[in-house]
């Protein structure tokens, strides 16, 4: 069954794109929970229009994505864990913990879904994690995890 994706979704495709999918997955799923169009000629032909209203928006949130961007060079970031003595942390750091931090300590608000952590961490240190902020931006943010 060939759709339209309205939104990115992994292992499957980006937003607008048109893909292949088994014909239950497309019926029974995407299409009822508003992810995805059918691929008819009548829905090709509103492919264009959305994405040149998508290009519009996107334009737009580009200058406050790079603000952003910008906002974050230089900045690190405390992230408390309990750790035990040799300095390895009780559980793992994950892009939740990143995304509250980057709320409380710098006042922006990230999807945890932008925050790619390059590693699991584990212990107590330095790190760097990207932030997928937009196609064309993409900023790093260091991070220290200190024990509490």
């Amino acid at each position: 069954m060939q759709i339209i994706l309205l939104k990115d979704l992994d292992k499957v495709g980006d937003k607008h794109d048109v893909v292949s999918v088994k014909d239950g997955y497309g019926r029974n799923f995407l299409i009822p929970q508003g992810l995805a169009l059918v691929a008819n000629a009548t829905n090709m032909g509103k492919l264009n229009e959305m994405k040149k209203a998508d290009d519009i928006r996107e334009s737009r949130k580009l200058s406050d994505y790079q603000a952003i961007a910008d906002k974050l060079k230089g900045v690190t970031l405390r992230i408390g864990a309990k750790a035990g003595t040799s300095g390895k942390i009780f559980g793992s750091v994950t892009n939740l913990q990143l995304a509250n931090a980057l709320k409380e300590q710098v006042g922006i608000e990230i999807e945890r879904k932008k925050i790619h952590l390059g590693e699991e961490i584990k212990n107590v240190g330095s790190y760097t994690a990207e932030l997928h902020l937009h196609k064309q931006v993409i900023s790093t943010v260091d991070f220290e995890v200190v024990e509490e």
